[in-house]
């Protein structure tokens, strides 16, 4: 089983009276909140976090995009993946991903990720998520009814400016290249492996059974939703009479370690609660633009993050409530253990799960330091080794280790966790540098 960290970086100074006294935390909240000096560190608080997680374990770290919201302050995860390309060194960089029906045209997807993918040794894998309809639909304005038309165009697109190495061109409906000729191209071949995060679309479904990309389940309503979703997606497999690839399947789930149950609660209740009470306060009407859902997809009564705001009127999203509903599994390492979790990783079938960093200031400090039992990075490594214990093969392709890289190639890169040689040979921390907020007086300068 392989576990990545998944970073939503979301604001985390929204007050506590926010879901009472504004409408929504995506689309429309008031700027009034966010503070670009906060906003400095913030930043800088999170990058260390996904430093960490590779220094510990964690197969992957993950970052992904979102606009015109407090729930996730990546508008480019790209930025965010470049800066992890240098300091980490064996962890995945997956960006989950581009929305890449917005971008006009594409190819800049296209060029983007393959610079990625030179600059990390390799290491990148490619999300393409539709979108939610908060982003594609509200923010970025396209029609419902064009988005996946559109997606699929931007895909081709995509595939072909990695695929030919040639000068070559593209006609399609909603963009136009006479000259395509990326530089560079990725470095994994013929491509890096493609991540299609989905909400329990039937289209997702078959696209990824089609396409043999991975399937990747993205939901804050835990592994008993995860099921019904699954088990969808795992049919579809069986009807087209595709392999049951492990490696093609993941899901996210939130996991609070501890030493128990109660430990973990009082570690991590605040902070959980935080992130679902404010940070999935979604306002229904942007959840679901018309046209966003095709009629397929409606019929079955799949509803994705139309999920979380009808449960709103039904239930308080308090810890112990969200822990009994399989939303959040909390307590000893044991717990998150594949083996313990015999009751859903069958019928998931999935091999990818993704534990989350949603927290607040200091939910944050309590994940990176209290989270793991024991004493330094060490020890926390060997818990991330007690959870993600090994199940089944490992397997090549959409969730495995990664294409092929080129005979003989040998990354070059810096070591992880920010540590430099100096001149006399020995390894020295490294400052970081002194930003413009801090030189101008407006951030206190770092010790």
């Amino acid at each position: 089983m392989k576990f990545h960290w998944f970073h939503l970086m979301p604001w985390p100074y929204l007050p506590d009276d926010f879901p009472q006294k504004h409408r929504s935390v995506w689309v429309d909240p008031d700027y009034s909140l966010y503070d670009p000096i906060k906003g400095n560190t913030v930043y800088n608080d999170y990058l260390d976090e996904l430093e960490f997680a590779d220094t510990v374990g964690f197969d992957g770290v993950c970052v992904n995009e979102h606009h015109s919201n407090a729930y996730g302050l990546m508008p480019s995860p790209n930025i965010m993946a470049a800066t992890l390309t240098r300091r980490t060194k064996n962890a995945s960089i997956v960006v989950m991903g581009n929305s890449i029906a917005l971008y006009n045209p594409p190819l800049r997807v296209a060029e983007e990720f393959a610079m990625l993918d030179v600059m990390s040794g390799g290491r990148l894998v490619a999300g393409f998520p539709v979108g939610t309809s908060m982003d594609t639909n509200f923010t970025y304005g396209v029609p419902g009814a064009q988005l996946r038309e559109r997606y699929y165009e931007a895909h081709d697109m995509i595939m072909q400016a990695w695929k030919d190495k040639g000068v070559s061109h593209f006609n399609g409906k909603f963009n136009q290249i006479r000259y395509m000729n990326p530089w560079p191209r990725p470095l994994q071949q013929p491509h890096p492996p493609i991540w299609i995060p989905g909400g329990g679309s039937i289209e997702t479904w078959e696209w990824c059974a089609d396409m043999a990309y991975l399937y990747s389940y993205l939901s804050f309503s835990g592994y008993m939703r995860a099921k019904t979703i699954m088990d969808g997606f795992w049919q579809r497999m069986e009807d087209k009479q595709k392999e049951p690839n492990p490696y093609q399947a993941g899901f996210f789930q939130v996991i609070c370690v501890a030493n128990s149950y109660d430990e973990a609660k009082r570690l991590y209740g605040k902070h959980i609660e935080y992130f679902y009470q404010r940070c999935l306060h979604v306002f229904p009407g942007f959840a679901d633009a018309p046209g966003y859902r095709t009629n397929r997809t409606v019929k079955a009564g799949m509803k994705s993050m139309m999920d979380l705001a009808a449960a709103r009127s039904t239930m308080s999203f308090d810890f112990d409530s969200l822990a009994k509903a399989g939303y959040i599994i909390a307590g000893n390492p044991d717990v998150g253990r594949a083996d313990r979790h015999a009751d859903h990783r069958p019928e998931h079938r999935a091999v990818d799960v993704r534990p989350t960093d949603g927290f607040d200031a200091a939910g944050r400090r309590v994940l990176q330091h209290q989270a793991f039992p024991g004493e330094g990075r060490a020890e926390a490594a060997e818990q991330v080794q007690r959870v993600r214990r090994p199940l089944g093969a490992e397997a090549d392709g959409c969730g495995g280790p990664g294409n092929p890289q080129p005979a003989g190639f040998r990354s070059r890169r810096p070591g992880a966790g920010g540590l430099a040689r100096s001149s006399g040979g020995r390894r020295r921390r490294k400052l970081r540098p002194e930003s413009g907020a801090e030189a101008r007086g407006l951030l206190p300068r770092s010790s």
